[in-house]
């Protein structure tokens, strides 16, 4: 059978779930196809017996507060979704082992946060100056870009604007070491590397200070109903607005026109054609999808050429008792025996780099009464740690791994929690790249680096992937992966969609 509409949309994550929300918005005919039952992709939740696990979000970036929000409040304002979100105030607590390893809890606000990194290191005050000061440039430095809408005058922005250039073409480490912080310094400010999945001597330092200053400025945002109950808003908000949306309806078929146009796809054996299609899958399974006489070789040659981005081991734990009688007092803790980024992304068979998130630390009611959860993230960076893993011995790789990981956390932290485990389940690359379809388990779409930077993402937007008919949104996009940017990436998509039917319609 055949269906038509304006608008289809594939994949009901992230990005999806926005895309669809502000097309549908906009007045056009949407249809969103999800194959598995309920909407979410990374963003659910699963349970096991009376625990409610969150999959995979740490905290969200750039919420702001009511009084002042951030661009993720304000976006899901703009789509009318109805979101609960707390702000945590402590940013998160760092251990790393060792002779030259530290301890530090650093908390949002700028003072706060100011006060806190000097306490630690004693001597940073200029230093962290002249880095507020870099981000005040830089957003001077937004705010005339959008102004003159992506085409500044160049010999300005060298003159009045040259430390935002030199934020966006150099490392993270490299900007660090130029505003005069020591290397202690520069390993605890650089903590979160790993929500962007590369390490500091190569990560693009205006992606990372973006990152750290949305969390600066409103602290953590952590939704009171998990990250599945922001899916639902947005599935509701999709449905409010008159689009469809059909579950357990897997896509398996990219159509193209004869003029090379993609003209809908194949899902459960019908035929659903549109006039745009948006794919929050990853560009290498909708390429598979389509054949590849039918993808440009320019656009194939680039998502070959691409690094997948990380994946992860997840352990989660249900514990019988709660967070206060354990001694678990932070929300969000990292731990690792090696102190630069470079050694933790190099670490493989060895412990690298984790973080540990008590949810009831930030919303106490996150469990049943009597009870808090720990939810540990193993960030993997290739494919060496399961080279070896079989169906034989996977259950066997799966209590190995978290016999580990437990046992180094008590050991680091002094906290017992072995006695106390009512529910524990495991996820691994393999469990992601099965349930969400993507090479490898990859949670990150393509790695951040190189010739492949966010900026060179960005500069070149709307000459990459571009096959006429289809946009993509999701972790794959040009800022890569996160909740906040994979919202904003739907948001995006959608933008395009609705301008490319402008345009046929001016044309008719």
């Amino acid at each position: 059978m055949r269906y038509d509409y304006d608008v289809i949309v594939v994949g009901a994550g992230n990005g999806g779930l926005t895309a669809a929300a502000k097309i549908s918005g906009e007045g056009y005919r949407t249809l969103l196809l999800e194959k598995h039952n309920l909407p979410g992709g990374v963003a659910t939740s699963f349970v096991r017996g009376r625990f409610e696990f969150e999959c995979s979000l740490h905290e969200l970036c750039d919420v702001g507060t009511p009084e002042d929000p951030g661009r993720v409040r304000e976006l899901f304002a703009g789509l009318g979704a109805e979101v609960g979100l707390v702000n945590e105030k402590e940013l998160f607590r760092t251990i790393v082992t060792g002779p030259d390893g530290y301890d530090v809890a650093l908390s949002a606000g700028w003072e706060e946060f100011k006060a806190g990194f000097a306490a630690a290191c004693p001597g940073a005050e200029k230093s962290l100056d002249r880095l507020e000061a870099l981000f005040k440039k830089t957003d001077e430095a937004l705010i005339y870009n959008d102004m003159k809408r992506g085409k500044p005058n160049k010999l300005k922005m060298m003159m009045k604007y040259g430390g935002f250039l030199i934020s966006a073409s150099h490392s993270l480490d490299d900007v660090l070491k130029s505003l005069g912080f020591r290397l202690r310094e520069r390993l605890i400010l650089e903590t979160y590397w790993a929500y962007l999945g590369v390490p500091s001597d190569e990560l693009n330092a205006f992606h990372y200070f973006e990152m750290l200053r949305g969390y600066i400025n409103g602290g953590a945002g952590i939704p009171l109903k998990k990250s599945y109950g922001m899916s639902l808003a947005l599935a509701d908000r999709v449905l409010r607005n008159g689009g469809e949306i059909r579950y357990n309806t897997p896509v398996t078929e990219f159509i193209f026109g004869d003029d090379g146009r993609v003209a809908g796809v194949t899902a459960g054996g019908d035929e659903y054609r549109a006039k745009f299609v948006i794919s929050n899958v990853i560009p290498n399974s909708v390429f598979e999808m389509s054949g590849a006489d039918r993808i440009p070789k320019r656009e194939l040659k680039l998502a070959n050429a691409r690094k997948l981005g990380l994946s992860f081991v997840c352990i989660y734990l249900g514990l019988d008792r709660t967070a206060g009688e354990l001694g678990i007092r932070n929300y969000s803790l990292f731990i690792s025996h090696k102190a630069a980024s470079r050694l933790q992304y190099r670490a493989e068979n060895e412990i690298g780099l984790y973080v540990v998130n008590c949810l009831n630390a930030a919303v106490p009611g996150a469990t049943p009464p009597g009870t808090c959860s720990l939810f540990f993230s193993i960030p993997v960076f290739s494919d060496r740690m399961m080279k070896n893993v079989t169906p034989e011995n996977y259950r066997a790789f799966k209590s190995e791994i978290a016999g580990k990981y437990i046992d180094d956390y008590e050991k680091v932290t002094g906290i017992r929690i072995k006695d106390s485990i009512e529910e524990i389940s495991v996820a691994t690359p393999a469990t992601f790249a099965r349930y969400f379809g993507v090479p490898n388990g990859t949670a990150y779409g393509y790695e951040l680096s190189g010739w492949d930077g966010v900026m060179a993402r960005s500069l070149s937007r709307g000459s990459e992937l571009n096959i006429p008919g289809l946009a993509f949104c999701g972790g794959h996009s040009a800022t890569g992966d996160g909740f906040g940017v994979s919202y904003e990436s739907g948001i995006a998509a959608a933008e395009k969609a609705a301008a490319d039917l402008k345009e046929a319609d001016r044309g008719n």
